[in-house]
């Protein structure tokens, strides 16, 4: 990696919402957007840009499963992968991620369909 390639990983995770998509699918593994839009309590058209942002950065992988889109978090590196598992330890404390967790225990948890 050269300079420039921490700076978009930074920049990608610069956001709120971003940070907290990444921290969910740190902790679910593997979500549909359906899930992540219910969890966060944002429009499926913001959560769908910011994916398409991390997914851009190849920090997001996704696998589709008839009309459902899946995503889960890749580490193309030792760098993300130590940075993200220190974000994914560190980011419990933070208010907004428990409550994000509290949405996803509260969740249905059915198959998007």
């Amino acid at each position: 990696m050269d300079i420039s390639d921490y700076a978009k990983v930074f920049k990608a995770l610069s956001e709120p919402v971003r940070l907290r998509i990444v921290h969910l699918l740190l902790d679910k593994g593997e979500l549909c957007v359906c899930d992540i839009v219910d969890c966060l309590g944002l429009s499926q058209s913001v959560i769908s840009r910011h994916l398409a942002y991390l997914r851009n950065t190849a920090l997001l992988a996704t696998r589709r499963e008839g009309v459902w889109v899946y995503y889960r978090v890749t580490e193309t590196s030792n760098f993300h992968a130590n940075l993200l598992e220190l974000f994914h330890v560190h980011a419990f404390e933070a208010g907004m991620v428990q409550a994000d967790q509290e949405n996803y225990r509260s969740l249905s948890h059915r198959s998007c369909s």
